[in-house]
């Protein structure tokens, strides 16, 4: 997105909060979606993800009120405005999308922080139930916005654990922290190298562009659910399998074979512990490959993941699995399932000049099994959550 799009897009916000409130917005904030590179279900397990930012982000035009009220609009939403107040906020108290909102603003009261109401008007482009991070755009923009306005001085790897907090705690959903830290943290034309046990992070430049390939997003539109059952019962599985191995997280196995050999017991713990320690080395291949500028070289490893989140992990899906299938048939270097799985989006790494043929191809094959006409876009890395309006002299 170029400056003058995004600043017609920070107007158009503006403009439907004056509208809808009768007043101007203090300012917009926007936090991005994300792709993972690789790195899929390692960050519940304290180990290491690879995510980059989009351009798709969520932006939130806030002001304060005095009096404890929260008012919620979502140009994308049906049913008008949600309104509540700030005492009122238990788990669960404010259904659909604007849970995530109000989990945040539960959040931030649960450590102490002193707020008074907020008018709030939301605008995203991030696909929802794709994979992409919709949800943890939305918390991250509040949360950033609140930390300014209220003058809190939480530090962003912080706001994520808070954002983190308030999906698992208010919403249901047993997340990581990837999404949320990607979302505040990633920086633009750079994938994000992140230890998710203490936050440790590198930006790591991820100039496709020069390296004369493209990473392209098919949205199966298949969606999936993160407080779902399947998930949940991966997370667990991987635990179970922590505590068969006596470690406090699969990220501390250090004999990978060992490892596996101690699980043999136990089919699908020895499946998810492989998944999982599989992935944390196909991680740090993908960091070394990029450091070295050998970019050609990560798609083997994107393809590998796909095939360990089918095969052991479980979690690819029909739709997925042909994205991927007919991307290599057309020339593709390697693609992979994105995200939490059974569904959203699958990442191609390939050339610029095949991207367009690779979404015919995949478009064609998913009308010959009658699914529902599939989606596509170019992704360049971009910045994490910031204030986009007024933004600083």
């Amino acid at each position: 997105m170029t400056q003058q799009q995004l600043d017609a897009v920070v107007e158009k916000v503006s403009k439907e909060f004056a509208a809808l409130y009768g007043s101007e917005p203090e300012g917009v904030w926007q936090a991005p979606g994300r792709v993972n590179l690789i790195g899929e279900h390692t960050d519940y397990n304290d180990g290491f993800v690879l995510p980059v930012a989009l351009p798709q982000a969520a932006r939130l035009a806030v002001a304060r009120r005095a009096d404890g009220v929260v008012r919620l609009h979502s140009a994308q939403g049906a049913g008008g405005t949600v309104e509540f107040t700030l005492d009122s906020l238990r788990p669960g108290s404010v259904p659909g999308w604007g849970a995530y909102l109000a989990g945040a603003l539960w959040v931030l009261r649960e450590q102490g922080h002193a707020l008074s109401g907020l008018d709030l008007h939301l605008d995203s482009d991030v696909p929802t139930g794709a994979g992409l991070s919709s949800s943890a755009a939305l918390e991250c923009a509040l949360l950033l916005a609140c930390d300014e306005l209220f003058g809190l001085g939480i530090d962003r790897p912080t706001l994520a654990r808070l954002a983190q907090r308030s999906e698992n705690d208010y919403v249901g959903a047993p997340v990581g922290v990837m999404d949320q830290t990607a979302s505040l943290c990633c920086a633009e034309g750079a994938a994000l190298f992140l230890d998710t046990r203490d936050l440790s992070q590198r930006q790591v430049p991820l100039d496709l562009a020069g390296a004369g390939l493209a990473l392209l997003v098919v949205d199966t539109r298949v969606e999936h659910g993160h407080a779902d059952g399947e998930y949940r019962h991966r997370r667990s599985g991987c635990e179970r399998a922590a505590r068969l191995l006596g470690v406090p997280a699969l990220r501390d196995v250090e004999d990978v074979d060992a490892a596996l050999a101690a699980l043999a017991d136990d089919e699908e713990a020895q499946r998810l512990a492989r998944h999982v320690l599989t992935e944390n080395d196909r991680v740090r291949e993908a960091v070394r490959l990029l450091d070295a500028g050998e970019f050609r070289a990560l798609g083997p490893v994107l393809t590998a993941g796909h095939a360990s989140q089918r095969d052991d992990f479980r979690i690819s899906c029909p739709q997925s699995d042909l994205v991927v299938e007919t991307a290599l048939a057309q020339g593709a270097l390697g693609a992979r399932q994105t995200g939490g799985g059974f569904g959203g989006c699958v990442i191609v790494l390939t050339t610029p000049d095949l991207a367009p043929a690779i979404a015919e191809a995949v478009t064609s094959a998913f009308a010959s099994h009658a699914w529902n006409a599939p989606t596509s876009f170019l992704a360049t890395p971009a910045p994490g959550a910031r204030r986009v309006a007024p933004t600083a002299e």
